[in-house]
């Protein structure tokens, strides 16, 4: 390491400098360390990853190599001021997070100031003067807030284009809207279309390997759902089959409701698996991330009826919110429930079990949320998060390990149709509280859970399963410290045995080929995908939405739904869209 960098981090962040952050900062400063570095660097870091101690890093060379005077930075919330103030007195940085635009200016006490998005945008003059007052350093934290609006943007820009250095961080995927991001670069690549530039980039897969982050284990459940709309039709659907969009959102809203049983049950099967988690993690935690306040104190009188305690309980406009996630942190206590508010950099090591229990189901929020789970204290810690088994849910969970580049410009179809702008509409409507209107208007009548499957690493593995039987408890009872290749080997192993326990029931035969359960078990995982694909292909050609088409499929073929279809009933269904194809080509 360069001499520039001494070898120890700065005190109270890291008790070293990670491989990762060495590389930002050489990429920063050069392979010398020794040169003044540029006016803009984006850093994106899968979250959990550590950037707060690079940020922090960064900004102590410069204060002391006289490069910057102050420095300001920029969070989305008001928790996150804080906790980036008590990170910067670490390393003797003193940042003022209570500073209201009615000051004018900072104390003399501090080196800088920590503000909201939302502050900068009140007053951007206010925040020029300031900056060009003395050589500053600006942190952006989570960048992508920047974009959230043109007249957020367009304050950003205003109150920081003198500085005189700018960092800006993100540790998701960028936004899916086109407004520019202040002082992030875009090219334009071969198609035409401008992607942001990142000056450094590490990703949730090179985290993992390293070692940095946790392994994910998403567990999906299904079950049934009854509803009455407001005209007293009861409508019946099962969460996880191919449905339509509306039935969808319904059945989905269904099983996030507290007077169903779906909910109680996943939350009892998080804290069993919590509990297991907790033999080889003590002090490991769980947080359920509700929709609205009103389920959020539903599911927390939930816990208490399960674990015989009290849930710590987060809501937006609850004024000691920050000081309820710092002593939940730093207690042993089992959950947390919460509206929205830590799903972004709120830093909560000690979180193991997570519950998806929010109707939010875009690819940013979704990042976020398990962003609070991933962080790594020791080697071999894993991380749990329960979900609906809805598509645009599971398609998140396989994308774990995809970067994103923020996209300026969208590709024009000949036909006029946008295929990326379609399928970002259809997400947004499989969210249920993106359903509102009298017309689908429902009162929940019946919702009950079965464990659907396992979703890591980008396979599948499990089979349907009643809460409370033998089957679900060999997946919750999945060790709580194990490596990556050794939580892949487990779930192949348990589901091989699954699948022979289930044909010896159906056949009587006691000799069933392990390794021919093993493979089949496989075979199906990669024939749900390619049928998945083909469905999607199938979609963009003819306009019809995924669930019809399954349902189509199922009514030509035959068979049960697809998580329930066998490798020959969707070999069946392979065969019956292809011929689709090769008909409407001809």
């Amino acid at each position: 390491m360069p001499p520039a960098f001494p070898e120890r981090a700065a005190w109270g962040t890291a008790q070293s400098l990670r491989a990762w952050q060495e590389q930002a900062l050489r990429a920063y400063f050069g392979s010398d360390g020794q040169q003044p570095g540029p006016r803009d660097f984006l850093t994106v870091a899968t979250p959990g990853a550590g950037k707060t101690t690079f940020a922090l890093r960064l900004a102590r060379e410069l204060l002391e190599r006289r490069i910057v005077a102050g420095v300001t930075i920029i969070c989305p919330t008001e928790h996150l001021k804080r906790q980036w103030a008590e990170s910067a007195a670490r390393v003797g940085i003193k940042i003022d997070p209570e500073f209201q635009n009615a000051q004018g200016r900072a104390g003399k006490d501090f080196d800088g100031i920590a503000v909201t998005y939302a502050t900068v945008a009140a007053r951007p003059a206010l925040h020029r003067n300031r900056t060009e007052a003395r050589k500053t350093l600006v942190i952006f934290d989570e960048v992508h807030h920047a974009g959230d609006g043109l007249s957020w943007g367009d304050a950003v820009r205003e109150a920081f284009e003198p500085a005189t250095r700018r960092l800006a961080l993100s540790g998701t995927p960028f936004r899916t809207d086109i407004n520019p991001i202040p002082f992030v670069q875009y090219e334009e690549g071969p198609d035409g279309i401008r992607r942001s530039r990142a000056d450094y980039t590490y990703g949730y897969g090179p985290a993992l390997a390293d070692g940095v982050v946790r392994p994910v284990i998403f567990l999906a459940y299904a079950g049934a759902m009854r509803w009455r709309t407001r005209a007293g039709d009861e409508i019946t659907a099962t969460l996880g089959e191919p449905l339509t969009q509306d039935q969808m959102s319904q059945a989905w809203r269904a099983a996030l409701d507290p007077k169903g049983d779906w909910i109680q049950q996943v939350l009892a099967a998080a804290d069993r698996r919590l509990t297991e988690l907790r033999r080889a993690i003590p002090d490991a935690g769980g947080l359920v991330i509700a929709t609205d306040h009103e389920a959020a104190r539903a599911y927390a009188k939930m816990l208490r009826a399960v674990t015989g305690q009290g849930a710590t309980i987060v809501l937006s406009d609850d004024p000691t919110a920050s000081k309820k996630i710092k002593q939940f942190s730093d207690s042993e206590d089992r959950w947390m429930v919460a509206v929205r508010m830590v799903s972004e950099g709120v830093d909560i090591p000690r979180l193991a079990v997570g519950v998806y229990a929010t109707s939010t189901s875009t690819p940013l929020f979704f990042a976020q949320a398990i962003g609070r789970f991933v962080r790594a204290r020791k080697r071999g810690e894993t991380a749990s998060v329960f979900l609906p088994s809805v598509p645009t849910l599971m398609g998140h969970a396989a994308e774990m390990e995809t970067e994103r580049d923020h996209v300026l410009d969208r590709p024009v179809r000949e036909d006029g149709l946008d295929d990326d702008l379609l399928a970002e509409a259809n997400r947004e409507r499989d969210a249920p509280d993106d359903v509102i209107g009298e017309e689908l208007a429902f009162e929940t009548v019946e919702a009950s859970a079965t464990f659907d499957r396992v979703l890591y690493d980008g396979g599948e593995f499990g089979m349907h399963a009643e809460p409370g039987s033998a089957e679900e408890e060999e997946y919750l009872g999945i060790p709580g410290l194990l490596e990556p290749e050794q939580v892949s080997a487990l779930l192949r192993k348990r589901q091989a045995e699954q699948i022979a326990k289930d044909r010896k029931r159906k056949t009587g035969d006691p000799r069933a080929d392990r390794a021919a359960d093993r493979t089949a078990a496989e075979d199906l995982a990669a024939l749900r995908k390619e049928l998945q694909g083909l469905v999607g292909a199938w979609n963009h050609r003819t306009g019809q939405p995924h669930g019809v088409i399954h349902n189509d499929l199922r009514r030509s073929c035959g068979g049960p739904a697809i998580a329930q279809a066998s490798a020959e009933d969707i070999r069946k269904r392979i065969a019956k869209i292809r011929e689709w194809a090769t008909k409407r080509r001809s």
